[in-house]
Order: C-alpha cells, then sequence, then structure tokens
C-alpha cells in the first residue's frame, strides 16, 4: 500500500511538471513572435484602378513595426519600407506618389499597371520580438474589355451545304474567356457545334434550317464581362433559293427591256447653213494683168472672118461710106488685109464710186 501511493504522488508532480512546461513555452511563442493575419490572398484589380493588400498583425511589444514588402520577379523589387507609417528611404520611380501605407501594414496601390501583375510578400518586424511576421498576397491587374462584337462572313447560307464560322472579336481585354449564346441560351461543345480552343470561334457544321436564329457571345475576365449585340444567322432552303433567283433573274430582264424600249437618242435638229449675206462694200476678186496680151480679146476665125474686126471701130472711114462698108464686110480682099494701128488702142478702168458701189471689172476699149 505504501509503495503505491508514493507512485501516485510521483505520478502526479511530473503532471504538473510537464503542464508548468507546456504553459511556459505557450507563452514565450506570444510574446517573441509576430502573428500576422491576411483576410484574402488573392486581389484582382484592373489598369488605371486600386488595390488594397490588407493584412493585420498582433505583438506585446508597444515599439512600432518594421514593415517590407516586395514583389516576386527572378530578383525580388523592393516596393516599399517604413517604420510604421514613415517611408524609409527613397520609392523606386515605378512607385512614386501612387503608394501608402497604412498603421497595420496594409498596402494601397493606386493607378495601376500591367507591370504591378504579381505575388507581394510582406514582412513585419519588431525589435523585441524574435520572430518576424510573414506572409503573401497575389495581384492581378487586368484590362477592362471593350465591347465584343460578333463576325461572320455571310450572314445569310443555304441549307446542307455550307459551313459557318462566328467570330467573337473585341479590342480590349486581358485573360479573357468566351461564351456562345443561341437564341439567348448557352451553346456547348455538339456534333454540329464546334468551338476552338479558346472558345473564341463557333463553326457551324453543314447548316440546317433550325440553325435560322441570332446569336452572341459574352466576354469574361476578372474584372468584368461584356455581351455582344445579337447577330442575325438566315438560312434559306433550296427551293427557295432557286425561286428567289429566278424572280430577280426575270425582273431585271423586264426592267432592260423597258429601258431599251423607252430610250431614244436624242438627235439634234438639222439646220442649213446659213449663206453669209452679201455686203454692199465687198469687192469682187481682181485678176491682176499680166500681160498686154491679156489686154487685148483672143483671135477667132469664124467662117475664115477675123472676129476681132468686130471689136473696132474704124474712125478713119467716112461716114458716107459706112453703108457701103456694111455691104462690103466680109469680103476677101479685106479680110486679106486687116487694119493696121501704129499704136495699140486706148483703154479706160472706170473708177470706183464713192458711194461704196463695186467697181466694174470690165475695160472699155476706144
Amino acid at each position: 500500500m505504501k509503495a503505491e501511493k508514493e507512485a501516485a504522488a510521483k505520478a502526479k508532480i511530473i503532471h504538473q511538471i510537464l503542464s508548468l512546461v507546456c504553459l511556459g513555452l505557450f507563452n514565450s511563442g506570444e510574446v517573441l513572435a509576430v502573428n500576422m493575419t491576411i483576410p484574402n490572398t488573392l486581389i484582382r484589380g484592373s489598369v488605371g484602378g486600386e488595390a488594397l493588400l490588407s493584412i493585420s498583425y498582433s505583438s506585446f511589444s508597444i515599439d512600432p513595426p518594421v514593415i517590407k514588402w516586395q514583389l516576386q520577379r527572378e530578383k525580388s523589387i523592393t516596393v516599399v519600407q517604413s517604420i510604421g507609417t514613415d517611408i524609409i528611404g527613397t520609392l523606386r520611380p515605378d512607385y512614386r506618389d501612387r503608394i501608402l501605407v497604412f498603421e497595420n501594414g496594409t498596402l494601397l496601390l493606386h493607378n495601376l499597371r500591367p507591370s504591378d501583375d504579381g505575388t507581394y510578400d510582406v514582412e513585419i518586424s519588431i525589435t523585441d520580438d524574435t520572430f518576424p511576421g510573414e506572409g503573401s498576397i497575389t495581384l492581378t491587374v487586368d484590362e477592362s474589355i471593350s465591347r465584343p462584337y460578333v463576325h461572320i462572313e455571310s450572314s445569310s447560307v443555304l441549307e446542307l451545304s455550307e459551313n459557318v464560322v462566328l467570330n467573337c472579336s473585341h479590342d480590349n481585354g486581358t485573360r479573357t474567356t468566351y461564351r456562345w449564346f443561341k437564341g439567348g441560351k448557352p451553346l456547348t461543345n455538339e456534333t454540329r457545334f464546334v468551338l476552338s480552343p479558346d472558345q473564341k470561334l463557333l463553326t457551324i457544321l453543314r447548316v440546317l434550317m433550325k440553325d435560322d436564329d441570332v446569336y452572341s457571345c459574352t466576354v469574361e475576365n476578372p474584372v468584368g464581362n461584356v455581351t455582344s449585340l445579337p447577330i442575325r444567322l438566315t438560312v434559306y432552303r433550296r427551293s427557295s433559293l432557286y425561286i428567289i433567283l429566278s424572280t430577280g433573274g426575270i425582273f431585271l430582264l423586264i426592267t432592260l427591256v423597258t429601258v431599251c424600249a423607252c430610250w431614244t437618242p436624242s438627235k439634234k435638229p438639222k439646220h442649213p447653213p446659213r449663206k453669209p449675206l452679201p455686203r454692199f462694200y465687198d469687192h469682187p476678186p481682181r485678176t491682176p494683168i499680166s500681160h498686154i496680151d491679156d489686154m487685148l480679146p483672143k483671135m477667132t476665125e469664124h467662117n475664115g472672118v477675123n472676129a476681132v474686126t468686130s471689136l473696132y471701130i474704124l474712125q478713119q472711114k467716112d461716114p458716107s461710106t459706112d453703108d457701103s462698108s456694111s455691104n462690103s464686110i466680109g469680103s476677101p480682099s479685106e479680110f486679106d488685109n486687116p487694119p493696121y494701128y501704129s499704136t495699140p488702142p486706148k483703154y479706160t478702168r472706170p473708177l470706183a464710186q464713192s458711194n461704196g458701189s463695186p467697181a466694174r471689172t470690165s475695160l472699155r476699149y476706144t
């Protein structure tokens, strides 16, 4: 009995000693380490916006903490280092006027850039504490999505003979995903509806009449989603297409015939050429006299008679002999001996009248 009581007493003492040791270790952990709390380890931001990397810590020390934020790269980049809210040293040019540190160690980034995307490591240490508090937060920076639009090569197709490819395009946006809708209902990969690996392209194989509907796409990324305007896909039956083509051809033919029948070329009236009005002061052309022979009439004979004798008036003969002369004209003796003149006959040219009437071109011989 005595031995059992001694064993129970020893066990009780050992239990008390172990309890004291555990309590001492627990208390030393609270005093010698900074306890850090991170409510959200993934923060999503957009270009030009803000991002709040929120943390909190606890410590028994009343000294201000030393806070250090770094961006993970091949070589870590120090974003900011501060004692409490007072920044130590000079900020990098990329972060000037964009950084704010709160008392609990939270970091606020203004005017986000794509280069801010990454994982941020934070460390808080206090002089009296042995172990600093550490943690990490991932920040994603995405570009907002512009309104997408659906592009289709032809909005009208013939059933059973064509494949249609619809392309969902947009100008801005990063880390995007795509979803397709037909008549407002989501589309998935089916036998005839084939999506590309990135789901940006939708291919409809062997179009059917039931594919005649409106289609749209939605583009999403971590900062939002935007849906395109719906586009209509029209599917024609083969018989309907033939009717439309034949009707259009007939209508075009009738139009051409009507235009050709009604159109006549305009004919300009032909007016006879106007004759210039004669002007009383115009002079007829005069032929220059090149030789004195041109002044004399040509010598012609008619029945052996020299015709020049009829153009001259013989003044040498006495008027009383005119009758006899007239009776003897044509006698052989006189024809053989025509009159002789020692000087050529004189001619006079009438002067042009002063009133502007044309001058006569005939010559008078005396």
